[in-house]
């Protein structure tokens, strides 16, 4: 098993912290201070014991989080903001599209910016939403509190989706 796998590191809230190495992992199980939830289905193995791969783990205490900063604006972030579906169709989002175009000085910001699929952002193109005949599933806005954690994993594993998604931000129907 590869030692570039994260494991997904939850408070004793069940609230998202961070994804720590599988070796980080093991080390917090072993000293008790981790209670396994998920596996990954992997092992590893040495001489005298095999050590299932956990995928998530959550503290056996909790741990008070003082501050959660502002997530930074990527595409990576705007797609897990929005669930990478397109925020017209509920397609699979493939673009970024920015509400109120750039060539009509609308800002690269969170509130402006959001996933969408090729077909509708064609259709959009220079346009306000409206213009173009789409609406919107939700608000944009920057994430907030442990929703930050779940944009700066990346890549989503299937067996994290249900202990983010009290995490992702919703937003209020347009």
């Amino acid at each position: 098993m590869s030692t570039m796998k994260k494991v997904l590191l939850l408070n004793a809230t069940f609230e998202p912290l961070c994804a720590v190495s599988v070796r980080r992992a093991i080390v917090l199980q072993f000293k008790g201070k981790v209670a396994v939830l998920e596996g990954d289905g992997g092992a590893y193995h040495s001489e005298r014991l095999i050590v299932a791969i956990p995928s998530v783990i959550r503290l056996n205490y909790y741990v008070k989080v003082p501050y959660y900063g502002r997530a930074n604006l990527s595409r990576r972030a705007v797609f897990a903001r929005d669930a990478w579906k397109c925020q017209y169709c509920g397609g699979l989002a493939e673009t970024v599209d920015h509400l109120v175009p750039r060539s009509r000085g609308g800002a690269h910001s969170w509130e402006n910016v959001v996933a969408a699929c090729k077909k509708c952002n064609s259709r959009k193109r220079d346009r306000l939403p409206v213009e173009a005949g789409l609406k919107l599933a939700r608000k944009p806005g920057a994430p907030r509190g442990p929703a930050t954690v779940s944009l700066e994993l990346g890549v989503v594993r299937p067996e994290w989706e249900r202990y983010l998604e009290y995490c992702r931000q919703p937003g209020s129907r347009e």
